[in-house]
């Protein structure tokens, strides 16, 4: 994106991606349909340690403006749920636009190659490719986070931007399943049950689907949270979202003879489960009111502890990444290091799960290249 729009006023522009194509992770999100920006992106969608940096970028380049070159481009989108917009075709269209759009601003790319020295003198960056040695007097850090490695992401943004005198806030995985030991390993049993539910982590809390696995808990709600979670703390999980308080007791009056477990509004193997857990057996007519309290608090608040997350091997994105201290909001250029930039993932900003991630690229990537 910085690069195409770069590119088009007139810039001399050279890409280089170690990868041998462009684009590998956004070929394979959304399901390979990209979710390529939400409608109701806004900056309190972000995380970072300074949540307003994102503000200058995310107003200047909406989501209304990539829907528009979407639009251009000639493809055919839908929105699925909450705001998430994806392409009705394949996620290589997207990639296909970009590239269309570096080559319409005349981007020479370096595919397949490997950033050898990089040094900043003379208010020149000089860096090594292979045999060739390119002088710039920009540099634009956009390589992402460490997240999904297999597909070639390292940490690569962080050792450059420490070797320029940058700060890194420390980096984690995000938007990632969570796995669960101790006393929470008797959920393992539950692998391949999803429920809606509201997935609680201090202030944030996230109403979606929950999933267990046979490694701990996954699904939207889960991803969402974890972005919030931090090893050794707790999260809770509400099983019944939307149900006023008395809800059980009340279901005791209109229906005396059934249990506990059929009053669930849950898929049958995780109301067995949690019923079980409960240990109130027999009808409801049976049952003292102050149990189905304590019944209806402990399924609206079901504390549970991660003992670790699937690392980032499985995260979507990355938490952390090159402090905003350093950077301009309003160019992402580096205060101390005139004409370094950092955009994107490499950058402490991240979004919600739902498209909020690709529209930070697409508006940091825009603004950077109006200062290029």
């Amino acid at each position: 994106m910085c690069a195409a729009q770069a590119g088009q006023r007139g810039r001399r522009v050279l890409l280089v991606d170690h990868a041998d194509r462009p684009g590998k992770k956004i070929l394979i999100s959304g399901g390979g349909r990209c979710n390529f920006t939400n409608l109701h992106t806004a900056p309190d969608r972000y995380l970072s340690a300074n949540p307003h940096f994102a503000k200058s970028a995310l107003g200047r380049y909406q989501a209304e403006d990539f829907i528009a070159l979407v639009d251009r481009h000639g493809i055919a989108w839908h929105e699925k749920t909450l705001g998430q917009l994806f392409c009705d075709g394949s996620a290589a269209q997207i990639v296909d636009m970009l590239l269309d759009e570096c080559a319409a601003g005349q981007v020479e790319l370096a595919l397949g190659s490997a950033p050898g020295a990089i040094e900043h003198r003379d208010a020149r960056f000089v860096m090594t490719l292979g045999a060739r040695t390119v002088v710039a007097p920009a540099l634009v850090i956009a390589t992402g986070g460490p997240s999904i490695p297999k597909l070639g992401a390292t940490g690569f943004a962080y050792d450059l931007a420490r070797r320029f005198g940058l700060k890194v806030v420390e980096p984690r995985p995000a938007l990632v399943p969570l796995t669960l030991g101790g006393a929470d390993l008797l959920f393992r049993e539950l692998s391949g049950v999803a429920a809606e539910v509201v997935a609680h982590c201090g202030k944030a809390a996230f109403r979606e689907a929950a999933l267990f696995t046979h490694r701990g808990l996954s699904g939207p709600a889960i991803l969402q949270i974890s972005s919030y979670w931090r090893n050794g703390a707790g999260i809770a999980i509400d099983f019944q979202p939307g149900r006023d308080e008395g809800w059980l007791r009340a279901a005791k009056r209109a229906n005396p003879r059934t249990t506990l477990r059929r009053a669930l509004d849950l898929p049958e193997r995780l109301a067995v489960a949690l019923a079980e857990r409960i240990g109130l057996d027999g009808e409801l007519a049976n049952l003292p009111d102050a149990k189905l309290a304590e019944a209806e608090h402990r399924l609206a608040r079901w504390p549970f502890t991660p003992n670790g997350s699937e690392g980032f091997a499985k995260a979507e994105v990355t938490v952390g990444g090159i402090a905003t201290a350093g950077l301009s909001s309003q160019t992402m250029e580096a205060r101390s290091v005139p004409g370094l930039y950092a955009i994107g993932e490499a950058v402490d900003v991240t979004g919600w799960l739902g498209g909020y991630n690709f529209q930070w690229a697409w508006a940091s990537g825009w603004a950077c290249a109006q200062a290029l």
